[in-house]
């Protein structure tokens, strides 16, 4: 599938946030003291905060199609994927993160963890060693890892967003395991509000001025429909030219130079033999021909907002549609 990572530690640093479940422990749950002489602005005040409380057991099933029953919220929580990551850290969960994966660089607190090993397959001893309540895996966690992890009696609860909407439905799943709720949807407010900001300045565009784009965020890979990349160029208002197929997939040189994109977006911490990912692209054979170089419409985004599906997405998701259409972000 993908081959760096890095360049998408990001991606696939993916669209469902996956969480991990074994032996959680149970949150106190507040319980509501209206009475009927409070106000009625008061008592709704209060039973919107008692909503936000979990209520334990709680039962949720995974992207895999597993089901989990949490006792009460985890204390100690392993997370294998970058994305998975920054969503814990921005629920406020660092006291309870106790590992994370070698790729995980974001927020700076997630340095100064455990190291669990790979996003694809994870260090089955340190993952062990750690005894976690719940580990997370994200887009990248093999099947085969999954299983071998489950046989092992470790917890594991994997994501597999496709949109930005997964992402979100996946923080407010994390926020609901971790009685993190009030967290979670001022997170997913935010969200909300980027691209709506987003889709109201581009929807004075009209479809025959719509921009065709083409992304690379690793040597010779882009993203077809059905992924949450293709999701940012669409409602960035673009058009995505390797949309013909599905998935991530290894490009064909001549079909990117005949579907001509008006602007090229990379990722722009890629180096392969000493070249950065733009100067792979413009020595290219025949690719000094396509608009994009031609009008230097080849541009580098930040690599992890452009490829991890977790709360930067939106972000994300703002750059795209800056990159695209400067003239309506000024």
């Amino acid at each position: 599938m993908i081959k760096n990572w890095k360049a998408l530690s990001s991606l696939l640093s993916a669209a469902m946030l996956a969480l991990a479940l074994a032996g959680c422990g149970n949150a106190a749950t507040k319980e509501g003291t209206s009475s009927s002489q409070q106000p009625a602005q008061e008592q709704a005040q209060e039973q919107t905060q008692t909503d936000l409380k979990t209520q334990y057991p709680l039962t949720v099933t995974d992207a895999t199609g597993e089901s989990f029953t949490f006792e009460k919220a985890p204390t100690k929580i392993v997370s294998v994927s970058p994305a998975e990551t920054e969503s814990l850290f921005a629920l406020g969960l660092d006291n309870e993160i106790i590992g994370v994966s070698d790729y995980d660089d974001y927020p700076e607190a997630a340095k100064t963890k455990a190291k669990m090993g790979g996003i694809n397959k994870p260090n089955e001893e340190s993952v062990i060693a750690a005894d976690a309540d719940i580990v997370f895996g994200g887009i990248s966690l093999s099947e085969d890892a999954v299983k071998k992890l489950r046989d092992m009696g470790i917890t594991i609860f994997k994501t597999d967003p496709k949109s930005i909407d997964d992402v979100m439905n996946n923080i407010e799943t994390f926020g609901k395991i971790t009685d993190h709720q009030e967290q979670a949807q001022k997170l997913i407010a935010q969200m909300k509000q980027d691209v709506t900001d987003v889709t109201e300045a581009v929807k004075a565009v009209k479809p025959e001025e719509k921009k065709k784009v083409y992304i690379e965020f690793s040597p010779g890979w882009t993203v077809g429909k059905g992924e949450f990349m293709d999701e940012l160029i669409n409602v960035a208002g673009g058009i995505n030219v390797a949309a013909d197929k599905e998935s991530w997939y290894q490009i064909n040189e001549e079909n990117v130079i005949a579907s001509n994109p008006d602007v090229i977006l990379y990722a722009n911490d890629v180096v392969e033999d000493s070249k950065t990912l733009d100067q792979i692209i413009k020595a290219r054979s025949g690719w000094d021909q396509i608009t994009a170089v031609k009008n230097n419409a080849v541009i580098g985004l930040d690599a992890n907002l452009l490829s991890r599906p977790g709360p930067r997405v939106t972000q994300g998701l703002k750059d795209v549609a800056k990159a695209i259409y400067p003239d309506l972000f000024k």
